[in-house]
């Protein structure tokens, strides 16, 4: 049995989840999700908590039961409370600011860096250098992230660029002097 698979996925007020022709639609107070999902894993409603099975046990079968049992979780999150990743810019002279559906960057290069935003997804950039993105959908926001750090990757001697702001980025000392 899948570990992750077996765990119930508990549905919270305000979330409606309906299962037709192979697609799972979530609707809750943020917005909508929709997700297609393969006929061999099944999905069974106890009032408050989706269980999901599986029809046999093939190795692939298991993968699947415990991959939309997950997907399904982060579909009722997001609707419900929605996903968050958080920037942080550093380095003399790099800031970051938002300009209507535009994020735009200073990072040491000769001219600015922008980056248009998702409608799905909400960005906010104060002058401490923090970016904040938001939105319902765990994948979209996380390889917006990505893609933004992806601009100036930080760097081990000085620790400028972009990092996630949970990153521990390993320092190196530079060249010592030759005597």
């Amino acid at each position: 049995m899948s570990r992750i698979g077996k765990i119930p996925v508990k549905v919270p007020a305000g979330v409606k989840i309906s299962f037709c022709d192979e697609v799972m639609i979530v609707e809750g107070p943020k917005g909508q999700l929709s997700q297609k999902y393969h006929p061999v894993v099944t999905f069974e409603d106890k009032g408050g908590e989706i269980i999901v099975g599986r029809q046999n046990n093939e190795k692939q079968t298991m993968a699947y039961h415990g991959l939309y049992r997950n997907l399904l979780n982060n579909m009722v999150i997001g609707v419900s409370a929605g996903f968050s990743k958080t920037l942080v810019i550093s380095g003399v002279g790099y800031r970051a600011e938002v300009q209507g559906n535009i994020l735009s960057m200073s990072l040491g290069y000769s001219s600015d860096v922008y980056v248009g935003i998702p409608d799905d997804i909400k960005v906010t950039a104060d002058a401490q250098g923090k970016v904040v993105i938001n939105g319902i959908d765990k994948q979209r926001v996380g390889e917006f992230a990505a893609q933004v750090r992806k601009l100036r990757l930080p760097e081990p001697y000085k620790g400028k660029g972009i990092k996630y702001e949970n990153e521990q980025i390993r320092r190196k000392v530079g060249k010592s002097g030759v005597k």
